[in-house]
């Protein structure tokens, strides 16, 4: 691959060489059809001449004028030879003369290549005394040929076709010259630049030293703008480290607070197979869910800060506000997933403490209204201290053969979720479940006369971490929880409108005997 600067070269060369070969070629045209022009006139010229003047020689035959007219002819260049011949001798020359001398030659005169004869007829005067007799016809006395010769144009033309050849070949090494000092001002920075570059992008920014700054007002620029940069860059690596040292102890931090909230989860998940949940385990599993929430979405706001500022760092634009921004970032966000896994652990240690007495998730069967009956009253604490009830009707005889304590923990967060949401403070709340059977699949509708929800959440309430009362205790995972465990683990489905008369409605369709859960 050839360098830029040969290309520009060769390009400007190709120009010129181009530009003036046309010129040349126009004026080498132009010069051929003059010298062309002025051959036939002067041809034309010299055969009349001779026509006006041999006649009267050959009448006489007087051989010496003769001889002096053709050789006063031959002086011109383009003329080699001139022949006069005699109607009395056809067979003979009366005068031949050439470029190299006359001689009277008995054969004509041979023609050589790039020369042209022409030939003219002599004929006598018509005297007085000849018209008186009435003979009108002039009489032949011979012919004049001479031969012209193009060397002296085509000498002309390659004069000045070499001419033009020597100054395009002048100008092209003129230029080739000028091209090279010219461009040279304009490479030898670039590649000193070029060569920085190289340097910065194998070696370690501080390893690299400072280019000298020319004097050259455009390149000088350049080179202090690249100078800039490298001190501008250096001053990161340096931010950088100390960055790197403060992320390796949020790191250390949040490792610890991710295996606190990994034992948070698993807690979280031996707690969804519990066989009854009552109001003091439901309470406890939701101040749980708080803490961990805000771990969460503090780790992932870490980890989003910690994204952005690698890809700076990776495209070389990160800014000293961009690592303050970060630094601030970690530090908060530490602060919180550090406070609340603390939270969630003591939460967690409190919840083992309860939980010695409740038993272990098993698939059994089961009598739905006698169970939902059980529930309900696990809950009674919760539901007096809220001023609610629930009422249970629908049939009475449902043999289910299921898992009670993941529908136990189903009834339980939408309890808590209606006591949360749907009444007023101080307000008598009313709750509804209605069962019926439509083999093979149970229907229990779940209802409360509260305030309803507003259209615009229907679609939301379903979706982890959604909540109206965000900083008044709730989470947004209650009715996630529910959903998850009616699709996934029952295989059934759960729908939610908000009913004519007043208040919410939930319609859960699970199957009877639900499929055997998969370890």
């Amino acid at each position: 691959m050839y360098s830029l600067r040969f290309r520009l070269i060769s390009i400007f060369i190709f120009v010129v060489t181009v530009t003036l070969a046309i010129f040349g070629i126009y004026e080498y045209a132009h010069l051929s059809d003059e010298l062309e022009k002025n051959f036939t006139a002067h041809q034309k010229e010299v055969i009349s001449r001779l026509e006006t003047s041999l006649p009267s020689t050959l009448w006489n035959m007087d051989e010496s004028t003769a001889e002096k007219i053709t050789k006063a002819e031959i002086q011109n260049v383009d003329i080699s030879a001139v022949e006069i011949r005699s109607t009395e001798m056809p067979e003979a020359s009366f005068v031949h003369v050439t470029k190299s001398g006359n001689s009277k030659q008995n054969g004509p005169i041979s023609k050589e290549f790039n020369q042209y004869q022409i030939s003219a007829k002599l004929f006598a005067e018509i005297t007085k005394r000849d018209a008186s007799k009435g003979n009108h016809t002039p009489q032949a006395l011979g012919e004049v040929i001479v031969t012209f010769s193009h060397d002296y144009i085509d000498k002309k033309l390659r004069e000045n076709l070499t001419l033009t050849l020597v100054q395009i070949f002048i100008l092209d090494i003129i230029l080739i010259i000028a091209l090279t000092l010219s461009l040279k001002v304009v490479f030898d920075p670039i590649r000193l630049l070029q060569s920085a570059l190289f340097e910065l992008s194998s070696h370690d920014a501080e390893a690299v030293t400072e280019l000298p700054e020319s004097k050259s007002q455009e390149f000088g620029k350049v080179i202090r703008g690249f100078n800039l940069v490298l001190r501008n860059l250096k001053n990161i690596i340096v931010l950088q480290r100390q960055a790197e040292e403060a992320a390796h102890a949020a790191a250390k931090e949040t490792e610890e607070a991710y295996i606190s909230l990994k034992a948070a989860q698993k807690s979280l998940l031996q707690a969804e197979k519990l066989a009854s949940l009552g109001s003091l385990v439901a309470g406890i599993a939701h101040e749980i869910n708080t803490p961990v929430g805000v771990i969460v979405t503090s780790a992932s706001v870490l980890s989003e800060a910690s994204q952005e500022i690698n890809k700076n760092m990776a495209g070389g634009n990160i800014r000293k506000s961009d690592m303050t921004a970060f630094l601030t970032t970690a530090t908060e966000s530490t602060r919180l997933i550090m406070s609340n896994a603390a939270r969630a652990a003591h939460l967690i240690q409190s919840f083992k403490q309860v939980a010695v007495d409740q038993t272990s998730e098993q698939r059994r069967e089961f009598e739905l209204i006698e169970f939902l009956n059980d529930v309900t009253t696990s809950l009674n604490p919760t539901l007096k201290k809220a001023h609610a009830s629930i009422d249970i009707t629908g049939h009475s005889s449902i043999h289910m053969d299921s898992y009670p304590g993941l529908l136990a923990q189903v009834i339980t967060n939408l309890t808590m979720n209606a006591v949360t949401h749907a009444f007023s403070e101080g307000t008598n709340g009313k709750i509804h479940i209605d069962v019926s059977l439509s083999e093979p699949s149970v229907y229990i509708d779940f209802r409360d006369e509260g305030h309803g929800i507003p259209e615009e959440f229907l679609d939301k309430i379903f979706e982890p971490f959604f909540t109206t009362k965000r900083g008044q205790g709730g989470t947004g995972l209650g009715l996630n929880i529910v959903f998850n465990i009616i699709t996934k683990q029952l295989c059934g489905t759960i729908t939610v409108q908000n009913h004519p008369d007043k208040g919410a409605w939930f319609r859960i369709c699970i199957p009877r005997v639900t499929e055997q859960l998969q370890k």
